[in-house]
């Protein structure tokens, strides 16, 4: 498992206070207002809709927050028009970084974001120069608590996952993009839960950080994951778990 994929499995344990609750729905609804522009309102004709949708109920967004983001984005509401910005950068130890952002001002959007890496030990960098080292993938991360290996690994490939693997503490499956929903249905229809279920990019490879360079590292993630404009962030780092379980201990206290 990448240290960015443990990374994001320790951050989804962590409950969702009241404080942070009105930014996860600020995001949650912009999602819902592209998805919706790009290809209607319909959640069973639309993929993209239904998988954030599906995000939105999760962190227990109001319905009604969610179809007036739906409404804005396929015009019925009046609504801030939101353009996606994909920025590309290296942080400390030459971790490769992704940044997707939706905004309604691109000039202060990527002024903030290149402050964000140059305050933190990193910079941005040329479209293109981190890009490649990334595939898009359906994700999994399942407590190895919640069910035997052998059952979740059959209803995973069965159900048209590309990969299943075992970690320290969890399973962790890999699909196309186009068979996510698929796995995600077949693992939901049987009762297994899971800690992380999204669309992400995952690195081809990855680089060990340690030491300064992991904290920093891990201060500059977080500092961009907490933007108003940033919707996700993905990184090819490979931090040891100790560094990663007390970096993130350190922010819930």
């Amino acid at each position: 498992m990448s240290g960015h994929s443990k990374w994001a499995g320790i951050k989804h344990k962590k409950a969702i206070v009241d404080a942070q609750r009105s930014k996860v729905f600020t995001k949650l609804i912009r999602e819902l207002t592209v998805a919706a522009r790009e290809g209607g309102g319909d959640l069973e004709a639309n993929p993209k809709l239904r998988a954030v949708a599906a995000k939105a109920r999760e962190a227990n967004m109001p319905t009604d927050n969610m179809e007036r983001a739906i409404k804005r984005g396929t015009g019925e509401l009046p609504g801030v028009t939101y353009e996606e910005i994909t920025y590309e950068g290296y942080g400390p130890g030459g971790v490769a970084i992704l940044v997707e952002t939706l905004t309604d001002n691109k000039n202060r959007a990527s002024g903030e974001i290149r402050s964000l890496f140059s305050r933190r030990g990193g910079n941005l960098a040329g479209a293109g120069s981190v890009a490649w080292m990334f595939q898009k993938k359906g994700y999994f991360l399942i407590d190895k608590s919640h069910a035997a290996e052998d059952h979740v690994m059959t209803l995973a490939l069965d159900a048209g996952a590309e990969d299943f693997n075992v970690g320290g503490e969890a399973y962790e499956i890999t699909t196309q993009p186009q068979d996510f929903e698929a796995v995600k249905k077949a693992l939901a229809d049987a009762g297994v839960a899971c800690q992380s279920a999204d669309l992400t990019m995952i690195p081809s490879s990855s680089i060990k950080v340690t030491g300064a360079d992991a904290k920093q590292v891990l201060a500059l993630m977080e500092a961009l994951e907490e933007h108003d404009d940033v919707q996700h962030v993905y990184a090819n780092f490979d931090i040891p778990d100790d560094i990663l379980k007390a970096f993130a201990a350190e922010g819930a206290s």
